[in-house]
């Protein structure tokens, strides 16, 4: 009995701080314009203190929600299922995320240079094969190079904070998006 108590604590802790993640992200793409750290507690069924052990601070856990995210990316990335047609759909998922998670890209911005700097070769290097395959079958132009997409980023982020108006910055984020894709892919393959 004493031997399985430390292995519980452990799963169980992995289990909270998933929860929290979770929540963060679900906090986030909700619209808010800030992290609320008791908010994302409430979501995920723990206690402040059980979060803050967790995750000492916002820059914390902003980290801990893109690493999640981008931890999913590669793997979709990485599989079978990512296809050469389904490019346009996975970045086009991607940009949607980012205007929805706002707040995250703000205080993302804030991280030492080097954990961004971190964080966009995380992107990149998850991009780069999909977007090989993509442009051997004729999808995206032959130009477009990995690094043309923090250009992408960057200008639809422009974009979706043009305006404090949520509902506003998504429909100019959505039209930017359609506006510069088109820019990308070629239209026959």
């Amino acid at each position: 009995m004493l031997y399985g108590a430390p292995t519980a604590r452990r799963q169980d802790a992995q289990r909270n701080r998933a929860a929290i993640v979770l929540a963060a992200s679900e906090v986030l793409a909700g619209g808010g314009s800030v992290i609320s750290m008791p908010a994302i507690a409430r979501r995920a069924g723990v206690g402040q203190a059980t979060l803050y052990r967790h995750f000492p601070d916002r820059y914390a856990l902003a980290a801990a929600v893109i690493s999640d995210h981008l931890q999913r990316l590669e793997e979709f990335a990485a599989s079978d299922d990512c296809k050469p047609a389904m490019f346009r759909d996975l970045l086009r998922g991607v940009l949607h995320t980012q205007v929805a998670m706002r707040p995250l890209v703000l205080l993302a911005r804030r991280f030492e240079p080097a954990a961004r700097d971190k964080f966009q070769k995380r992107l990149l290097a998850a991009f780069r094969k999909p977007l090989r395959r993509a442009q051997s079958q004729g999808y995206v132009r032959s130009d477009v190079a990995p690094a043309d997409l923090l250009l992408l980023f960057a200008m639809v982020q422009g974009v979706a904070e043009s305006t404090e108006d949520l509902a506003d910055a998504r429909a100019a984020a959505d039209r930017s998006i359609d506006l510069v894709l088109d820019g990308f892919f070629t239209h026959v393959p």
